[in-house]
């Protein structure tokens, strides 16, 4: 799991896909962080994709790394974590979120990813599977 959230974290920004009905939405995100021993995400309640995972949890995110000519693509269950110290542990990996963001307040949405598969891929190797 650590070696997925770096790669996450050294892309700076993947792409998450979720289902609206029966059309695919995909955005752009760039939080990750391990929280006792669980890869989170985070979004805002009041956004469509908070909508979106809430009548369908399953996702995919994807991330590429071009120097390296590498990717990961991940599919997941993500699962509420509303406790405040998830929340502010979220904030304080990534402080710029707090002009918008706060622990104490009813938008900050922490997710988990549940029943994951990690799939590395490049151009030139076999595909490497971490499942967490």
């Amino acid at each position: 799991m650590q070696e997925v959230c770096d790669f996450l974290k050294k892309c700076e920004h993947y792409f998450l896909a979720t289902a609206d009905g029966d059309q695919p939405r995909v955005r752009p995100f760039g939080t990750a962080v391990i929280f006792e021993n669980k890869l989170y995400i985070q979004t805002g309640k009041k956004k469509d994709v908070s909508k979106q995972l809430q009548a369908n949890p399953k996702v995919e995110l994807c991330a590429f790394d071009p120097a390296a000519g590498k990717w990961l693509r991940i599919a997941a269950t993500v699962v509420e974590d509303n406790r405040l110290e998830v929340k502010q542990y979220m904030l304080e990996q990534y402080p710029e979120l707090k002009s918008m963001y706060s622990a104490e307040d009813n938008n900050t949405q922490a997710l988990y990813l549940k029943d994951a598969t990690a799939t590395f891929s490049s151009y030139t190797g076999e595909p490497k599977e971490v499942k967490f």
